[in-house]
Formats: C-alpha cells, structure tokens, sequence
C-alpha cells in the first residue's frame, strides 16, 4: 500500500478505509487508533479504545463539540 492509497472497504466495497488518530490521556499521539470508511453512506468502523476492538460505533458529527481549554 503506498501513501496515497487506502484499503478498500469489505462492508460496502465502493469506499476506502482512512486512518483516523487521537491523543491519549498523557497527550501523546496514537496513530491508526480508528479507520472509518470514507463513503458516508456506509459507516463501517473500526476503532482501538483501552486495547479493546470496537467495530460500526455510532458515528457523531462533532459539531456540537466544544474544545477543552488548557
């Protein structure tokens, strides 16, 4: 896989998989923590959450999201 390619999605096969990477509670950065696929439409998920697999979590839009102040 080059850099500028993504997996294919096996839940609907029309999408790619994207990476998806978070900051844990230290503040260092976890990469690959999520891969989501990239046709709205499908929602397919797969999240890593305390060593844990998590697969079609509800997907939020964040827009009612507020940052946290440091």
């Amino acid at each position: 896989m080059s850099e500028d390619t993504w997996p294919e999605c096996k839940e609907c096969t029309t999408g790619s998989l994207l990476p998806l990477s978070d900051f844990g509670s230290q503040g260092a950065a976890i990469h690959y923590k999520a891969w989501v696929c990239s046709n709205p439409s499908c929602g397919f998920n797969i999240k890593i959450r305390n060593g844990d697999v998590y697969l079609n979590e509800p997907i939020a839009s964040g827009a009612s999201h507020s940052p946290r102040v440091r």
